[in-house]
């Protein structure tokens, strides 16, 4: 049926165009048949070329037959004036002669376009797509030039996007004396019962929520043919470097002595104050670093309290912070700083995108009574602990707590993430890598990657005081349909692996990628305080940009 319809269809429109031409024809012939008067508005010579120029038609081939058997007889009388000629051209000229000439013409002017435009497009090619011109394109654009060469290592095609010139940021790093590295690791293990290792280098670093040190400083440590994908390449030479990495691991050494000092001692055998005075004072040996007093050198002080002692003296730095809770508006900064997150301690769920098993409404598992900020934990914990469908519980730092807590959050819809002793939390990532839908409330709380994530679509953010009004929290989240649950679950999905430090191509390269943004503003100022004579140290520094005090929203 299908095949009969097209046909008739086909047949129909053929029909009707011959019966349109046919037409067409018929009134044009009409037009053939009636003499055309040259117009008198063109100019002589024109007239002249039309007159001569016209191919004869059929109609008026007589007249020209005519004209032909006359010519012998006007060789020997005198020549016709121009006005003659032309009016004699008038009274023989017919439509086709005048249509022909006109389509001539037109093609002329087409053809004279089309050759202008040609030799332009070859001269354009040939100054700026020369040999050497094309090279240096390639070097300054990213090559797309297969799909084969589109590979999943997205941080690779970033470095690409980021560095136009097409030089890679370059790190050094340091080689600090033991005692700032796998010295502040074996102080740990002593402390806690271990024993001395003759070859400290072996130790392994613990696990702890600010092991993300570790991981970079391990990164570095790699040849450059296990790095590929990284946003930035590691030199040996410190002539060449664009930023020097300190790897102090300063989050540890805060820890490293317990609570109670070793037996038999009334002072601990580590003293964390005295390794950041130590480090402050073998970094203004370096020349590197006394070149541009610290501005073009990589710290990670991700412990809130970390490096407190001698925050001031690194504070020019890159700092890699979780957040900016414990400095001053002159010491951190998003303009030349870096959110990184913490280290999750909770299994990475492994499961299917689904609702399916994960019956508990709200979950959170974590110290119940924290100071500034996180005092609006034991408020919470007032307002939800009664709550049917919700699992809110007090834990420790122990392996048993890592343990319930990982069930918990692999069988919960959401995961409560409230600030701690500052504005961020372990437990935000530990709930992003359990695709439990984070629910932040945190006014003052700062992200890691912002540029590229939209946490909106990972997360609901709820300001502090609508979090306090009785049955507001558990009643939104109740009334968040099962279909958005899903469509937070897979957004989780696809960014989890930027909140994993162990896995290529995760969050040890996007660090990496961060800082390397850093490096323009960096250059700037180094250049701007090469040449100021005098600085108002009354007017806070430009570098500043604070930390979010205005609060926040209900994003639902």
């Amino acid at each position: 049926m299908l095949k009969e319809m097209q046909n008739f269809n086909y047949v129909t429109t053929h029909n009707y165009i011959i019966s349109f031409h046919r037409f067409k024809n018929a009134k044009f012939q009409e037009l053939l048949n009636q003499p055309f008067s040259q117009p008198r508005c063109l100019p002589l010579r024109a007239q002249r070329m039309l007159a001569h120029s016209a191919q004869p038609t059929p109609k008026a081939m007589p007249v020209v037959l005519s004209e032909l058997r006359s010519s012998k007889t006007k060789k020997t009388t005198k020549p016709s004036s121009p006005s003659s000629t032309s009016t004699h051209a008038h009274q023989t000229l017919t439509l086709p002669q005048f249509l022909s000439m006109a389509r001539k013409s037109s093609l002329l002017k087409q053809s004279l376009a089309t050759i202008v435009v040609v030799l332009l497009i070859y001269a354009f090619l040939n100054t700026f797509l020369s040999p050497t011109t094309t090279a240096k394109l390639e070097t300054a654009l990213p090559s797309f030039s297969s799909a084969s060469s589109i590979s999943s290592d997205v941080f690779a095609s970033r470095e690409n996007q980021l560095h136009f010139p097409g030089k890679p940021v370059k790190v050094y790093l340091y080689d600090l004396p033991k005692r700032f590295t796998y010295g502040v690791i074996e102080h740990h293990s002593l402390a806690r019962g271990g024993r001395p290792d003759d070859d400290v280098s072996k130790l392994k670093y613990p696990g702890h929520q600010h092991m993300g040190e570790w991981y970079l400083f391990k990164d570095l440590l790699k040849p450059e043919s296990e790095r590929l994908g990284s946003p930035v390449q590691k030199v040996l030479d410190p002539e060449e470097a664009d930023f020097f990495y300190v790897p102090f691991f300063s989050s540890l050494s805060l820890i490293v002595n317990t609570a109670r000092p070793a037996s038999g001692s009334d002072k601990p055998v580590y003293s964390d104050e005295e390794n950041q005075v130590a480090l402050i004072e073998w970094l203004e040996e370096q020349v590197y670093w006394r070149r541009n007093n610290g501005r073009d050198h990589v710290i990670m002080a991700s412990d809130p309290n970390a490096l407190y002692k001698v925050i001031d003296k690194v504070k020019n730095s890159v700092l890699l912070v979780c957040d900016f809770g414990r400095l001053k508006e002159d010491q951190g900064s998003l303009v030349k700083d870096v959110i990184v997150p913490y280290s999750h301690r909770i299994n990475t769920y492994s499961g299917d995108i689904s609702v399916e098993d994960r019956n508990t409404l709200l979950f959170f598992m974590g110290n119940r009574f924290r100071k500034e900020g996180g005092k609006i934990r034991d408020l919470l914990f007032q307002l939800l602990e009664n709550e049917e469908d919700v699992i809110i519980k007090h834990g420790t730092q122990s392996r048993e707590s890592r343990r319930a807590a990982s069930r918990g959050m692999h069988t919960s819809k959401f995961c409560l993430n409230p600030a701690g002793d500052t504005p961020s939390a372990c437990r935000l990532f530990d709930s992003i890598v359990s695709l439990c839908v984070p629910v932040i409330v945190s006014d003052s709380i700062e992200l890691p990657f912002e540029d590229v994530i939209d946490y909106r679509k990972i997360a609901i953010f709820v300001e502090s005081n609508a979090a306090l009004k009785p049955e507001f929290l558990v009643s939104m989240l109740r009334g968040i349909a099962t279909e958005r649950i899903l469509e937070y679950q897979k957004e989780l999905n696809e960014v989890k692996r930027s909140f994993q430090y162990g896995v290529p191509n995760g969050t040890v390269n996007e660090i990496w990628r961060q800082v390397a943004q850093k490096l323009p503003f960096i250059k700037l100022s180094i250049n701007r305080d090469r040449r100021l004579v005098k600085r108002d140290l009354n007017v806070r520094d430009c570098s500043c940009l604070c930390s979010n005090q205005t609060g926040i929203i209900t994003s639902l």
